[in-house]
């Protein structure tokens, strides 16, 4: 079950990435109370590669621990992203959008060698496992 929860969540975040990679028009939407659809496909990419990661892992592993930290952190970034921007847009001035350059950019790092990692203990789980010597 938490394989197929992993491959769902892998489906979001390519969806969302291939959505604001492409430049779909769709991004641009502005949800009610003033949220553009972007913003969102954004959080939800960097949510569902962590979350991805998460259904991966092994329970009680390091691997495991280290993808719920990254899912935190992802699912932080858009309410902290707000704040620092201090409007729904995501528009910056200054230092702040240096600060959240840098937050943007750790949290997909994270996400995505957290998915790496995930896999690739996975793929030696399943080569292991295979009796081969």
């Amino acid at each position: 079950m938490s394989k197929l929860i992993a491959l769902l969540l892998l489906t979001v975040a390519a969806f969302s990435v291939g959505s604001l990679v492409s430049g779909a028009r769709y991004s641009e939407w502005v949800l009610p109370g003033g949220l553009p659809l972007g913003n969102v496909l954004a959080a939800a990419g960097l949510c569902s590669l962590a979350g991805t990661a998460f259904h991966l892992s092994p329970l009680d592993s390091i691997r495991r621990r280290v993808s719920a930290v990254t899912l935190l952190a992802a699912a932080v970034w858009l309410p902290l992203s707000i704040a620092l921007a201090g409007n729904l847009t995501l528009n910056f001035s200054g230092y702040r959008g240096t600060a959240w350059l840098a937050i943007t950019s750790a949290t997909a790092i994270a996400a995505l060698g957290s998915l790496g990692w995930a896999v690739a203990g996975l793929l030696l789980s399943f080569g292991g496992s295979s009796g081969a010597t």
